[in-house]
């Protein structure tokens, strides 16, 4: 992605926050996506970004990472 930094809406849900990478991406529905709170863990796909953010951001901004493959576990 060229763009780092996006504004999310605060109900956006994790599995929402996929759908809209894996279609910017244009990866198959097939393919699998997943996303790391600052590298340390995988929320749950019903997670609100908004209760991340409260819980997990600094400096007004929540880093999230994605991968196309599974990093732990």
């Amino acid at each position: 992605m060229r763009t780092k930094k996006w504004a999310v809406e605060r109900t956006r849900t994790i599995q929402g926050l996929v759908d809209f990478i894996k279609k910017f991406l244009k990866l198959m529905a097939s393919e699998q996506l997943f996303i790391y709170v600052n590298q340390s863990f995988a929320p749950s796909p019903d997670q609100e970004v908004g209760t991340l953010y409260e819980c997990f951001g600094s400096d007004g901004k929540l880093v999230l990472h994605y991968c196309k493959t599974q990093a732990w576990g």
